[in-house]
């Protein structure tokens, strides 16, 4: 039996040698038993030959955080406590005893501000400090000084503040927002909810922003945002937004968010706009806006078919509903149905953008307007208006009434309130906007000097007025009218 199987073995043998020659005689020298399996080529996305040697440094923020904290104050704006006086005639309390009174307590509110001098300006956000009576800053070295209100513009909503008597302090660089790129790394800094200095980081995530927040203080609001994933919560507001230099490149002054509380993204004013505003305050006392002279569409309000019909869906830039006379654009050859492209070499593709441009310059400075006409390009100059502010008294902006509106009213005269602002009008009584105002201390109002005249010689006033669409008049007393802060 065992002497059967020996051709058995011998045959397999000799097969097995025969098909090891064959392979190594037409596959070459594999060393199947020595030579572990090649990997499978798997790389990074961005694998350029060297992972490890090409992957970018992580951002080092140290330098930039301790020198921002060391020009960003704590700002406490108090609020003196108050009684509003309720003169509604039709109300029927009034007519049995006499106006209402309500007595308001004095409060205090919170929020951040950035020293840009040696001497002691601090720049802040105008929402920050409006309703304030006095305002008390607080260094990063714990000194505590009050603060006078230089000048306030609701329009960008920052505000100018001083501090008398100091000469060395610590103060941030300017940066220039052009330069801002999506996705850089940024720095917020401030005081939110009452925390001591907070640094927290984030990326660009988005530039020329408009969330129509400035509208609650202005009817000419100017937003340009820069947004950003940086934590801003309550109390931010007016503090630094910082590059990793160190360079301030915004003010923080919005969040977006359902509950009031950050969740995710926040608004911050470009360093272009604070650096124009604050030099203007500075120098003027108040800001030289200046504008082109035109009535646009905003693509980012425009209907589909307005921007079909206008070409918007395929150009980006700003179209000219309107060149007004005598406007610098009317002047400089700008028409109606004219695309504007770019201001001095910036590209605007939307409002925010342009108002961004026209807000770094003053009045009777010369830009130039790139546009399209026809699809052709073309290049002017174009010397800028002024802008004439609308006239502040008691906080509040007016208008006279139209002789149309006087005969829908049956008056002889009077003016319309146009914005309440957050003055002694809006914090003093309970008037609202679009109220006409006839008399004041019996005497009649039929224009913006009527008032300012009798303002001029008065400590406590009578307002007579209506409310379009109400019956009956109203009358609001204001004492002490020569103490208030915003009397003009």
């Amino acid at each position: 039996m065992k002497l059967n199987l020996i051709p058995v073995i011998i045959t397999a043998a000799i097969t097995s040698a025969a098909t090891f020659f064959v392979a190594a005689r037409y596959q070459g020298a594999t060393h199947y038993f020595t030579e572990a399996a090649r990997p499978v080529p798997v790389n990074y996305v961005s694998y350029g030959g060297d992972v490890a040697g090409r992957q970018p440094a992580a951002p080092n923020f140290e330098n930039a955080a301790s020198a921002s904290v060391k020009a960003v104050v704590h700002i406490k704006t108090t609020t003196k406590a108050r009684t509003v006086t309720d003169n509604n005639v039709n109300d029927v309390y009034t007519q049995l005893f006499g106006p209402r009174q309500y007595y308001i307590p004095s409060q205090v509110e919170s929020g951040s501000g950035v020293v840009i001098s040696p001497d002691g300006y601090i720049v802040t956000n105008n929402h920050v400090v409006a309703n304030g009576d006095e305002v008390a800053v607080t260094f990063n070295d714990r000194l505590t000084a009050i603060a006078k209100v230089v000048a306030k513009d609701p329009s960008t909503d920052i505000a100018l503040l001083k501090v008398d008597g100091e000469s060395n302090l610590s103060y941030m660089e300017l940066g220039n927002s052009d330069d801002v790129k999506l996705g850089q790394w940024v720095l917020a800094v401030g005081y939110p909810l009452s925390l001591d200095a907070t640094v927290t980081a984030g990326i660009v995530s988005a530039k020329g922003r408009s969330i129509g927040i400035n509208k609650q203080q202005s009817e000419s609001a100017i937003e340009s945002f820069i947004q950003t994933d940086a934590a801003v919560n309550p109390g931010n507001s007016g503090g630094a937004l910082v590059n990793t230099a160190g360079q301030l490149i915004g003010i923080n002054s919005a969040i977006a968010s359902p509950t009031g509380s950050y969740a995710g993204y926040s608004y911050a004013i470009p360093v272009n706009i604070v650096r124009k505003v604050a030099n203007d305050m500075m120098k003027f006392g108040s800001v030289q806006r200046a504008y082109l002279g035109i009535e646009f569409i905003d693509n980012k309000t425009a209907t589909p078919e307005q921007m079909k019909s206008l070409g918007l869906d395929r150009i980006e830039g700003v179209y000219v509903m309107n060149a007004l006379p005598n406007g610098g654009a009317a002047l400089a050859g700008i028409k109606k149905g004219d695309i504007i492209t770019q201001v001095n070499g910036q590209a605007v593709s939307s409002q925010p953008q342009l108002q961004e441009q026209m807000a770094r310059y003053q009045p009777g400075d010369n830009v130039s307007v790139t546009y399209l006409r026809d699809g052709q390009p073309g290049t002017v100059t174009v010397k800028l208006n002024k802008i004439e502010a609308p006239v502040t008294l008691l906080g509040a902006s007016y208008r006279p009434l139209t002789e149309n509106e006087k005969g829908a009213y049956n008056v002889p005269g009077g003016i319309m309130v146009t914005n309440l602002g957050k003055g002694s009008l809006a914090r003093l009584t309970q008037m609202h906007k679009g109220f006409v105002i006839t008399g004041v201390n019996d005497k009649p109002v039929s224009s913006v000097a009527d008032l300012r005249q009798i303002l001029a010689s008065a400590t406590n006033i009578q307002i007579q007025g209506f409310q379009p669409g109400y019956q009956g008049r109203y009358y609001y007393n204001i004492n002490n009218v020569d103490a208030l802060s915003d009397r003009q």
